[in-house]
């Protein structure tokens, strides 16, 4: 499923105040890199993460991240990326995108 606008200035609204918790360095995007990623974004849904210059386009590291993981961009604002990705287990929920209408 597809973000709206409208759902994606949400999410973008609610990972303002978030500290990114993965940098992507000069080794770029790995498997193990992206399992943790999904571990996160199972327990949290919405993450934040760094993209340092070494590791290449942003933009492109988050494409890349997002299709390993399943997850969607919400934004790329700098070198900060900003993915979401609604939790496999009920009770890790705690977003719901009707609600950002």
């Amino acid at each position: 499923m597809e973000l709206t606008l409208k759902q994606r200035a949400g999410l973008r609204s609610m990972a303002h105040s978030l500290k990114p918790i993965f940098q992507v360095g000069k080794e770029g995007v790995s498997e193990v890199l992206a399992k943790e990623v999904l571990a996160a974004l199972n327990k949290r849904e919405l993450i934040k993460i760094t993209v340092l210059e070494t590791a290449g386009d942003p933009r492109e590291v988050a494409e890349l991240l997002a299709s390993m993981t399943g997850a969607q961009v919400v934004a790329v604002t700098g070198f900060k990326v900003v993915l979401y990705r609604r939790a496999d287990d009920e009770a890790n929920r705690k977003i719901d995108l009707r609600q950002l209408f």
